[in-house]
């Protein structure tokens, strides 16, 4: 059953569940049929509602898309931080690194947030919202960087920006690569061999004299 129009979903815990249901939609559509093929019709129909309470209640397709973003990120931040803080070596770590990575493939919030990075090329309003969003995952590599290794000539080696900025580069290019890596098979061994070299770059995590962890 499809609602009639704003007055349907416009007040209360209809609009609340207006709301919900558009932003399960555009998660869905988006992951399954790409930014090329979402649109407010396709969103609307896989919500069940009229087309014009995507623009009422956020006053776009964009603006959905990223509230979408947002509500994911919310919650993956939170249970990634979890896996994160887990970890107090290196190799545990990258271990930690693979298993958000694979987490975020499983659940296809890889592909939709690189379906947004690869709209907002050609839209510059969708880029500058992108490029906010995407600091604070920065923030959250240099953080655990920083809390497993800071103080360490392997800090100092590799800072924790450059790091954070590093990883969310093979992140985004290894949805790019999955085009000639179908079966997973050769980004596996990339994170593979993060994991070998962990043991031998933990060698470097000797913290210097006078800094505390």
């Amino acid at each position: 059953m499809v609602e009639a129009g704003p007055a349907a979903g416009g007040r209360g815990r209809n609009a609340d569940e207006t709301r919900r249901r558009l932003l399960d939609a555009a998660d869905r559509v988006l992951r399954d049929h790409g930014y090329a093929g979402t649109s407010a019709r396709t969103v609307a129909a896989e919500a069940g509602v009229n087309p014009a309470l995507i623009f009422y209640h956020y006053g776009g397709v964009d603006p959905l898309l990223l509230a979408a973003l947002d509500r994911a990120s919310e919650v993956r931040l939170a249970r990634h931080r979890a896996t994160a803080e887990r970890a107090g070596t290196l190799e545990e770590l990258a271990a930690a690194a693979a298993t958000i990575y694979r987490t975020d493939v499983e659940q296809g919030y890889l592909a939709t947030f690189s379906e947004l990075v690869a709209a907002a090329v050609t839209k510059p309003a969708l880029r500058q919202e992108i490029s906010g969003r995407a600091e604070a995952w920065v923030a959250f590599v240099e953080e655990q960087w920083e809390r497993v290794v800071g103080g360490t000539p392997l800090a100092r080696l590799l800072p924790a920006r450059d790091v954070a900025n590093a990883a969310i580069t093979f992140y985004l290019g290894a949805n790019l690569f999955s085009v000639i890596d179908p079966d997973g098979a050769r980004t596996e061994g990339v994170l593979d061999l993060a994991g070998r070299l962990a043991p031998r770059a933990g060698l470097l995590t000797m913290r210097l004299p006078g800094r505390r962890r």
